[in-house]
């Protein structure tokens, strides 16, 4: 049974463009970042949304929980910025028989030293063996939404 990988974009998946000194979302980077790690299990990948996590509203967080109630797929990955993460890991609880792993990165995939790969395959082994509930899979950690933090300063989740 395949794992459903829904993409909703944040640092993991952002482009960084000389000419204007910016970053912006692009295309989902988990694609390029899975087919690279020759995994052998099935995955799904289903772009929702392409926002800075900070720019995540109520609606788009009903959007995620609908499109993860509505999978037919028990255990579920989210790439996710990290910014907000936590909010939308405490808006998905309560989805019955449902494994969802959230997870993304401090710097985008597409540069060479990011944490982008580490905390993919950290979500997608947590997925597989964790009970239903909703996690989040950062910094070498599992953590409970209701027990984690972003430590903006360290560039790190710990719990609480």
């Amino acid at each position: 049974m395949p794992i459903d990988i829904f993409t909703t974009g944040g640092t993991i998946d952002k482009i960084y463009f000389d000419a204007k000194s910016d970053y912006e979302i692009g295309d989902p980077q988990i694609v390029e970042l899975l087919r690279d790690a020759n995994l052998s299990v099935d995955y799904r990948v289903i772009p929702l949304l392409r926002k800075d996590s900070l720019q995540l509203t109520d609606a788009d967080r009903q959007l995620i929980r609908q499109a993860v109630a509505e999978s037919p797929m028990p255990q579920v990955v989210i790439t996710h910025g990290t910014d907000t993460m936590i909010t939308t890991g405490k808006a998905l609880q309560g989805l019955a028989d449902k494994t969802v792993v959230l997870t993304g990165a401090m710097q985008p995939a597409r540069f060479r030293f990011t944490d982008a790969i580490y905390n993919v395959a950290s979500a997608l082994t947590a997925v597989q063996i964790l009970p239903p509930g909703v996690y989040i899979a950062m910094n070498g950690q599992i953590f409970d939404p209701d027990k984690a933090r972003k430590n903006v300063k360290l560039n790190r989740f710990e719990l609480i």
